[in-house]
């Protein structure tokens, strides 16, 4: 990977004589505190609710406020990015983000952590597809995105393994309100190096205007949608509120996509990049890899700290193998993605990611780290890694520069998206099936724990499932190699 590069600012490119190597590692280092976030709280979770008094339902909200808002506003974030210059919208979000984890990191009630967190879901949504459009534009499509892919493949993978075990470690020995200081120093860092190591890029246009209707429908439209999933686990899937918030949410989202194609002079998503058949099939493989892949960390920290018995920080450091796998297999898949295709390597990733979750369902209440969670973990990790970068390489390979943050947040909501969904899905299933067998043992108390289990089971079994689906859309849609436009050819014409 070469240092340098001259690239053009017009048409997303970046200013002359860009260090690829600081801008890879300034927007891997941002891209990891968003990772990281989005899972660092949760073993911190037992002592936060005793340090604040807060209840179960309010801890909920806590991991809830960040993915509701991060979920709804990525679209609006990518395609700002596009339209105000990625570095602008890059150091924007750092700042909400930095300063959203010190006022978390300050907080004395529920409501202030909560509005809290909820900041850093936003900070999060305009730095994630800001990162990922820099990337794109910055490494020239072929090995060198590649490498630079895989770089990020094991950060989007290995980050919220990392972000278990970073919890417990700071809980354990410096108090949970570090799970959100440690974010302030590593972002006021990387604000002050944004003007030394990015130039300003952004898509070309002589006239711009603003789809206000759009960005308004998809946003509110997104963010009913994420709180009716991650919602339903309290209220039910067939209460009133779960049914009018989906209801409200398909009515927003049908009136954005009739604004985006009959109504908006400049669309805030142009619908004709779904012409591209292979970028809409990995952006739906992303989506079902989110449903069955994001409920893993949480029914496994649950097995491992109420059946196993494991502490918060011995339950983070469980994660280290799975991690380390996905590190491993993102360079592997980054090495071969110019020499098998990406369709090939998603495939084998969907496979073989699939079937580790097959083997977690083999859990027990007497199970073992090393014969039932270890195995697991590295089949499951191998088989991701080899999904996350050649799925991330079909989800914005061969768009134009210009609505490169658009593609880029295009595949982070559907990992957003899934990843609400599958949660609150699974965890339907799971808890249904505890209650079944905790009725049919007459709700004896000795059974709990077996019922917990055969709960976490099924859960898995059905991610396992999910996993797999991706498997036939893969087939279907996404071709094996992956092309830029030709000079003046429409976006939309790639991958019909």
């Amino acid at each position: 990977m070469s240092a340098q590069a001259n690239t053009s600012p017009g048409g997303g490119g970046l200013a002359p004589a860009v260090n690829k190597t600081a801008v890879l590692l300034l927007i891997s280092v941002a891209q990891l505190m968003v990772i990281l976030d989005a899972t660092v709280i949760n073993v911190a979770l037992p002592t936060i609710g005793t340090a604040l008094d807060l209840d179960q339902s309010s801890l909920a909200w806590v991991v809830n406020a960040y993915t509701l808002i991060f979920g709804g506003f990525l679209l609006l974030g990518g395609r700002a990015a596009d339209l105000l210059g990625r570095r602008r919208v890059f150091l924007v979000g750092l700042i909400v983000f930095a300063g959203a984890s010190l006022v978390g990191g300050l907080a004395q009630n529920e409501a202030t952590l909560i509005i809290a967190r909820g900041v850093q879901g936003l900070g999060g949504a305009i730095i994630s597809p800001a990162a990922l459009s820099i990337l794109t534009v910055t490494f020239a499509e072929g090995s060198e995105r590649n490498k630079a892919l895989g770089i990020w493949g094991a950060i989007a993978g290995g980050g919220a393994a990392v972000g278990l075990l970073l919890g417990g470690i700071l809980t354990e020995y410096v108090g949970w309100r570090w799970c959100f200081f440690v974010n302030v120093p590593v972002g006021a860092l990387a604000v002050l190096a944004i003007p030394r190591i990015l130039s300003e890029s952004s898509a070309d246009a002589e006239t711009r205007t603003y789809d206000v209707a759009g960005a308004v429908t998809a946003t509110v439209g997104l963010v009913l949608l994420v709180y009716a999933m991650v919602s339903a686990s309290d209220y039910g899937w067939g209460s009133t509120r779960t049914i009018g918030c989906f209801v409200a949410a398909g009515v927003l989202l049908s009136l954005f996509l009739l604004i985006e194609a009959r109504l908006a002079a400049e669309p805030l998503v142009p619908l004709g990049v779904f012409r591209n058949r292979t970028l809409s099939g990995a952006n739906l493989v992303m989506l079902l890899v989110g449903l069955g892949l994001f409920g893993l960390f949480f029914f496994l920290s649950l097995y491992t700290q109420q059946v196993l018995g494991y502490s918060a920080l011995r339950a983070g450091a469980a994660y280290l193998p799975l991690t380390a796998a996905i590190i491993v297999s993102s360079g592997i898949a980054s090495f071969l993605l110019g020499r098998v295709g990406v369709k090939q390597l998603i495939v084998v990733g969907l496979v073989v990611g699939a079937a580790g979750l097959f083997l977690f369902s083999r859990i027990s209440v007497e199970g073992s780290y090393l014969g039932e969670i270890l195995p697991a973990m590295v089949v499951m990790g191998i088989g991701m890694g080899f999904v996350f970068v050649p799925g991330t390489t079909a989800a914005v390979g061969g768009v134009e520069p210009a609505i490169a943050g658009l593609a880029s947040a295009l595949v982070n909501t559907a990992q957003q998206i899934g990843g609400a969904l599958g949660l609150a899905i699974l965890t339907y299933i799971a808890t249904t099936r505890t209650e079944s067998v905790m009725t049919a043992a007459g709700n004896d108390p000795a059974q709990a724990q077996v019922a917990l289990v055969e709960g976490f089971q099924r859960a898995f079994l059905f991610g396992g499932s999910f996993v797999l689906a991706g498997v036939v859309v893969a087939l279907l849609l996404i071709r094996g190699d992956i092309q830029a436009p030709k000079p003046g050819e429409p976006v939309a014409a790639y991958g019909d």
